[in-house]
């Protein structure tokens, strides 16, 4: 008899489920988010697993990993495009873990992939920076599109800065490439 099997994790918890080839609920539980608690509970059905479908959430390297390392085929759920079957009169942890089984079992399942685990630091860092950079280019739009809306607070902002040397920038205009200025001093002075 062959499983499949359908993980839906959250922070503390997780619900396996596996189901046999006529969609029927063989094992289904929750358990502590403890790869030792879920491998036990995953060991007597071990030889009959066909794959397990674990849910891409932010939390998900520590249990790919440990059943990677147990040796099971481990499937990486793309959340963003797997669509519910709008007719499904429930949707809980229950019905979302038989439902990541039964797109495993009909080789539905849209999955993402698992990046090794030796390269997933220098990638999230990677990630974080692009963030970073976006929010910090969408301050700096923010800032300098108020300047555009209000001419009058831009030519008294350039007033009010003095005369300053060429080149030289007072914390209160607006930088037109902000990666070549020095930090300002705070607080500002004209």
């Amino acid at each position: 008899m062959k499983l499949y099997g359908g993980i839906d994790l959250h922070s503390n918890n997780s619900v396996v489920a596996l189901l046999d080839e006529q969609d029927q609920v063989v094992y289904r539980k929750r358990l502590p988010n403890d790869a030792a608690v879920i491998l036990e509970a995953l060991a007597p059905y071990r030889t009959a697993i066909e794959g397990l479908v674990v849910e891409s959430t932010y939390n998900w390297y520590w249990l790919v990993d440990a059943l990677m390392e147990a040796d099971y085929r481990v499937h990486l759920a793309n959340t963003a495009a797997i669509v519910q079957y709008e007719g499904l009169k429930y949707s809980d942890d229950d019905s979302d873990a038989r439902w990541l089984a039964t797109l495993l079992r009909l080789r539905m399942l849209p999955e993402g992939y698992v990046y090794p685990k030796g390269e997933r630091a220098v990638r999230d860092l990677l990630r974080r920076r692009s963030r970073l950079v976006q929010q910090h280019t969408a301050n700096l739009l923010a800032v300098q599109n108020l300047f555009a809306r209000n001419p009058a607070s831009r030519s008294a902002a350039t007033r009010s800065s003095g005369s300053r040397p060429s080149g030289s920038q007072s914390c209160c205009q607006i930088p037109t490439k902000p990666w070549r200025c020095k930090p300002p001093s705070w607080p500002c002075a004209p």
